[in-house]
């Protein structure tokens, strides 16, 4: 539970989906730094859900757009193809079904250049966040926990000696240290994880040591940025132990976890990164409103103009004028994610709507200011860590349940201390928004996150403000927040792999969908 909270409020990515598309440059990225000198030739095999959903995500353009070095909050990634034909690069995508061996966001990143030949195998593991399981066909597992020294090199007698030596030698702690090999004598690879920060001196030193192939330094894109050795004095793992620590601080849950970033982030101004998020949410939620663009896949673009602009005849009658706009603002999202425009992935691309669409038009409505809304973003952001820590919120892992499930809770709450809840009404609305949403699958039509990802970040915001509203009323929910994460898991490993983002069932596998275009706009 060292993640920050701006993995759960971010990463800032080009849309549409934090796992298949900001995840999958993120595994790119870090495939490069890996990988041959001048790079020409890239292959990607994508396994399970990549393999059938990466046209409609985006994954594609993203893995290219990570081989060029690209950010995934660059505009650019749309245009990653373009890019790497300037530059000379050739590029190819094989679709390689399913392997139920992987994770279900598997792709192995095959580079050629002037130096040879590389394979280096990623999984994405939900909200942007990566994780890299071989290289060359050799199983290694580097998270990014710790600064990581990647070494290749030949699998001889005092290597591993000299290599120890060499780094104890630049006064770096070993923390852990992992050997693989293809064959006794053969290449090896040495993954040491250190306790600080790897010297660029040291990792040149290594690589002109005897019987070293090479040695770099590995940065994983979203990995915590202190040791899972350090203890912080705001941590908490659990729901029961956030409640432990608002109370002995006598704070709030946002105050709280404001803190605890501090603590992982000491000498960044995480105020400046929350006001950014801030910014950037309130960008997505109201420009699509007021200039409508189609989506990648024709399924949206202009509802939440049209939800906008019916709010005053209708809301009277049916939603009232603050869920309104919060559908308003919550459809708008997932319309900029649909053109592979700029959004804060909240926690995830597919549910990014649910929380700004419940703040910004909760916060309107009561008249906060920006200090008050970001103080009830940071309490989202630790509901969503709860939840990443404990169970899931990636489709292609729990669903959608854990996509604008977890969103609605982490909106539920937020917008409880908004309005003056207690942190036990905060978890309340939290336990109520999931329990609502449990068994929600994850189903895009045509493998895109239009439909009916839109319409169920309406249904999060709503279901958001209902949860909230019974908290503040006194009406609590019955179960602990960490059982009915519990529960959530259980759920979404159940869940069979057609409904869990592949678009192989639900509303993905009706007669009409694999025709469904813009007539339903």
């Amino acid at each position: 539970m060292q993640t920050s909270a701006f993995e759960i409020l971010g990463p800032i990515m080009v849309g549409p989906s934090s796992s298949h598309t900001a995840g999958a440059l993120r595994i790119a990225l870090v495939a490069r730094s890996l990988g041959p000198r001048d790079l020409r030739r890239v292959t990607f095999s994508l396994y399970n859900s990549f393999s059938h959903t990466y046209r409609g995500h985006g994954s594609d353009r993203a893995l290219v757009a990570g081989i060029l070095g690209l950010a995934p909050d660059d505009t650019r990634v749309r245009d990653s193809f373009d890019l790497a034909r300037e530059r000379g690069l050739e590029f190819s995508f094989e679709e390689m079904g399913d392997d139920p061996a992987l994770h279900p966001n598997t792709v192995a990143v095959t580079m050629e250049g002037e130096t040879g030949r590389v394979s280096v195998a990623g999984e994405s593991l939900g909200g942007g966040r990566v994780r890299i399981v071989s290289i060359d066909g050799v199983h290694v597992e580097i998270t990014g926990d710790y600064p990581t020294l990647f070494v290749t090199h030949q699998d001889k007698p005092g290597v591993l000696a000299a290599l120890t030596s060499g780094i104890s030698a630049s006064s770096a702690n070993i923390a852990t240290m992992r050997t693989f090999r293809e064959a006794p004598g053969g290449r090896a690879y040495t993954v040491f994880e250190l306790d600080e920060p790897i010297d660029h001196k040291l990792v040149e030193f290594l690589s002109h040591a005897p019987n070293i192939q090479g040695a770099c330094s590995v940065a994983i894109p979203g990995a915590s940025r202190v040791s899972p050795d350090a203890t912080l004095r705001m941590s908490f793992s659990t729901g029961a132990e956030l409640l432990d620590a608002c109370d002995r601080e006598g704070l709030g849950i946002g105050r709280v976890t404001r803190l605890r970033e501090c603590e992982l982030c000491d000498g960044e101004d995480v105020d400046a990164q929350m006001a950014r998020v801030l910014s950037v949410m309130r960008d997505e939620a109201t420009s699509p409103i007021h200039d409508p663009q189609p989506s990648l896949g024709g399924l949206i673009g202009g509802q939440a103009a049209s939800v906008w602009s019916s709010a005053r005849s209708l809301s009277a009658s049916l939603m009232g004028e603050t869920l309104s706009h919060a559908v308003a603002y919550a459809m708008a999202t997932l319309e900029r994610s649909a053109t592979m425009g700029v959004i804060v992935a909240a926690p995830t691309a597919g549910s990014a709507g649910v929380i700004p669409g419940a703040v910004l038009s909760v916060g309107e409505s009561a008249g906060a200011d920006d200090d008050s809304l970001c103080e009830a973003l940071w309490n989202a952001c630790a509901v969503g860590l709860i939840v990443a820590g404990n169970a899931s919120v990636a489709g292609a892992e729990g669903g959608c349940q854990a996509e604008v499930g977890t969103a609605s809770a982490m909106a539920a709450s937020a917008v409880t201390e908004l309005l003056g809840g207690s942190p036990e009404q905060c978890l309340s609305a939290a336990s109520t928004a999931i329990a609502n949403l449990l068994g929600l699958v994850c189903d895009p039509v045509r493998g895109l996150v239009e439909y009916p990802c839109q319409d169920r970040n309406a249904i999060g915001v709503a279901n958001a403000l209902v949860s909230s509203q019974l908290a503040l009323s006194g009406v609590l929910d019955p179960l602990p927040f960490d059982e009915v994460v519990a529960a959530m898991k259980q759920v979404g490993q159940a869940l069979p792999a057609s409904l869990r983002e592949t678009a192989l069932g639900g509303l993905a596998a009706t007669p009409s969908a694999c025709t469904a275009c813009r007539r339903c706009l």
